[in-house]
């Protein structure tokens, strides 16, 4: 009876055997990788990048690896893994400009080219619900300095934008060496993404709107945005941002598409 049984077991797992899919002739390994994502966006913020890009059509995608690197053309170094179609950047530094990729793999660990977007982002200092209040009144609490984050005197060598309020009228002025715009209303500080190249006020102040986003530039070449938040008659309250690099006009950078596609860049 012993005897019996174990034939059968032997024949069960004979013909298992002889059934698997290997000894199909058209079975099909897969080594196919997916496609490169696409649509690659970035937002920069204070030591921190937030990366997104839109999910790849294809239905064996398991999920997406994240490189960066200093140039477009440069090795590129994996920082991180998601299932999602974002990833935050905690490792960036302010002052520095980070070139990302991203690209898919699949349940077969088969991974894609490296996305061909020129997607870069520089990381900058921002800081919210700032007050300043009117020179007219408050002269040693009027003005604000971006590159010290902190309030100054009006007429402080450090003073970038200062709050005036003027029969009624509120106004953000700068000096003769610095520029200002109104750029009009916005959602949020992160509406704006570059600074501007002309159209600056010749005036050297601009109306204060609650809701709207001003570009400053600095005497010594830097850029910065504020938002108003709420003005009252002896104050403004605001978000900033500003980029430690000299020259510098990206505040918040939009994805470009790379024209050369066939370029091919390195990972590691």
């Amino acid at each position: 009876m012993k005897k019996l049984l174990l034939s059968i077991v032997l024949m069960i797992i004979i013909l298992s055997l002889n059934s698997c899919d290997f000894h199909d002739p058209f079975y099909h390994i897969d080594n196919q990788p997916p496609s490169p994502p696409t649509g690659i966006a970035v937002l920069n913020g204070d030591n921190v990048v937030d990366i997104s890009w839109f999910h790849n059509y294809e239905n064996d995608v398991a999920g997406y690896n994240v490189y960066y690197s200093y140039e477009y053309d440069g090795k590129y170094t994996m920082i991180g893994s998601t299932n999602d179609n974002y990833f935050v950047d905690y490792g960036a530094n302010n002052g520095v400009t980070y070139y990302y990729a991203v690209t898919a793999y699949d349940y077969n660990n088969n991974e894609s080219e490296l996305s061909y977007d020129v997607v870069y982002s520089t990381p900058r200092p921002e800081g919210f619900n700032q007050a300043i209040f009117d020179f007219n009144r408050f002269p040693q609490n009027s003005g604000y300095s971006f590159s010290k984050y902190l309030v100054v005197p009006y007429n402080s060598d450090n003073s970038d934008v200062f709050f005036e309020n003027y029969n009624g009228t509120y106004y953000l002025d700068v000096w003769d060496d610095t520029d200002i715009q109104d750029m009009g209303y916005t959602q949020s500080i992160y509406d704006i993404p570059y600074a501007p190249v002309n159209g600056w006020s010749e005036s050297k102040d601009a109306i204060a709107s609650v809701g709207h986003t001003y570009v400053i530039w600095t005497w010594n070449n830097h850029f910065a945005k504020i938002r108003v938040k709420s003005i009252t008659n002896d104050r403004i309250v605001f978000d900033w941002a500003y980029q430690l690099v000299e020259g510098e006009a990206q505040l918040k950078p939009k994805a470009k598409t790379n024209i050369r596609q066939q370029l091919k860049r390195n990972m590691r």
